[in-house]
């Protein structure tokens, strides 16, 4: 930013530049938008995100984030721990949730390999998962996004599951509903095919 902003200014939109997805032009009106609030709404802002981030934690089970020992997930008597879909994330959980469908528990890996970035097995929750596996478990679902970590981590996780006797699939890609064939991409329409099934 230009020498004539304070450098309270500079140094808010600098922290708002961090957060995924906020790029400088952003995070300056975001930064002017604060000061502008009268300082009850940002004093409960930020009380209010603090709040969270002293309260959240992993849930001891799936390591989806929660305020309790387990999430609440874990702890609904009706969900079916024998099937466990592994993600990247929790906003993965919400998103699948949002979806329906699927009745039974998730696990959260915080993260995909990446040898590139220096991020192996031991950095992301993948021994939280085998430890699980001990249990009464048919079926592992791998959910992670079909980017290159992702496919990595996926195939890793099958290998080190599959001499255990348990079941792993992975999501199946495709075509969105809705959209046209001229419109996908060749790996897309080439994993459509892959996944077809019968009618």
């Amino acid at each position: 930013m230009a020498e004539y902003y304070s450098v309270p200014l500079v140094s808010a939109a600098e922290q708002f530049a961090k957060l995924p997805g906020i790029g400088m032009k952003t995070a300056q009106r975001l930064a002017y938008f604060m000061l502008n609030q009268p300082m009850e709404d940002v004093e409960l802002f930020t009380s209010e995100i603090l709040k969270a981030r002293k309260s959240v934690h992993c849930c001891k089970i799936c390591q989806n984030f929660t305020d309790t020992d387990q999430c609440s997930i874990c702890g609904d008597e009706k969900r079916d721990k024998t099937t466990i879909c592994v993600v990247e994330a929790p906003k993965d959980v919400s998103a699948l949730e949002r979806a329906g469908g699927f009745n039974g528990v998730y696990h959260v890996l915080h993260g995909l390999l990446s040898p590139m970035d220096n991020i192996g097995p031991d950095d992301i929750r993948i021994p939280e998962l085998i430890k699980r596996l001990s249990g009464n478990v048919n079926e592992v679902i791998m959910a992670t996004n079909p980017t290159v970590e992702g496919e990595t981590t996926a195939a890793y996780i099958s290998r080190m599951i599959k001499p255990l006797g348990v079941k792993v699939t992975r999501l199946a890609y495709g075509l969105p509903a809705g959209s046209a064939l001229e419109f996908a991409d060749d790996v897309t329409l080439q994993r459509a095919l892959e996944n077809r099934n019968e009618l």
